[in-house]
């Protein structure tokens, strides 16, 4: 739709230190609701589990089951927050612009803001120079950087670009999902706001077609990147890989 973003220019007179505040705002509302989330389900712990105790102890197992598909659970089991953490705030943060949108005149407030690719290479960034952190942590700097020229010194190079491109795909995978969906859903919206009675009649079934698929894919994706944020992690640490 023809929305427009709220920008903030020249932070502290730095002539291209831009910021979107619909993304700031975003981001911090889907830290709000993930971190509300976590408190609901933490603030009453029963042996037994019920209820939303239940629901996270569910996710919680499957993050576990993430980590165990991807290394050992003695050295796997440290990244577990960040799994979780990953899985929920990508989930919540992909659906926030699936659920409304929110639009102040011209200007679009209300998104998700996994659909601004800052946030999602931000997040992929994050986790490669986890991943670089912990490899030296747990194997030690000298025999970290032995890994990249194992087992021939000459694949030196293609390591290097490796790092750059599992970066740049597991940020854009995110960011083109969300954003593709949410591009749809906006036609589909403006075409039911056409002043035509059979217009928004019959945008009704495809708008909630594409709002059940779009939640779906956030889900997916929600996995994806923490599946290879796991992966990537475990190439780092696992000393058989």
């Amino acid at each position: 739709m023809d929305h427009e973003s709220p920008l903030y220019e020249d932070l502290f007179g730095i002539p291209w230190l831009d910021f979107n505040l619909s993304t700031v705002l975003m981001t911090f509302v889907s830290s709000v609701i993930v971190f509300i989330i976590c408190v609901l389900a933490a603030r009453n712990l029963q042996m037994k589990p019920k209820g939303f105790q239940n629901f996270m102890e569910w996710i919680i197992e499957f993050v576990k089951g993430i980590i165990n598909d991807t290394m050992d659970w003695k050295t796997g089991k440290v990244f577990l927050p960040l799994g979780l953490t990953l899985l929920t705030y990508i989930f919540v943060s992909n659906i926030l612009g699936v659920i409304t949108i929110g639009v102040w005149g011209h200007t679009l407030w209300w998104k998700s803001p996994t659909s601004d690719a800052a946030i999602t290479l931000t997040l992929s960034t994050l986790v490669v120079v986890l991943t670089h952190y912990y490899g030296i942590k747990v194997k030690g700097f000298g025999e970290y950087a032995k890994d990249y020229v194992r087992p021939v010194p000459f694949l030196l190079p293609f390591k290097i670009i490796e790092e750059f491109t599992n970066t740049l795909t597991l940020g854009l995978r995110l960011f083109g999902n969300i954003f593709a969906g949410e591009i749809l859903l906006g036609l589909i919206t403006k075409m039911a706001m056409i002043a035509i009675p059979v217009t928004t009649v019959v945008s009704i079934i495809p708008m909630m077609a594409w709002q059940g698929f779009s939640l779906f894919i956030g889900a997916i994706q929600a996995f994806i990147f923490t599946m290879l944020t796991m992966v990537y992690m475990s190439h780092k640490v696992s000393s058989d890989h």
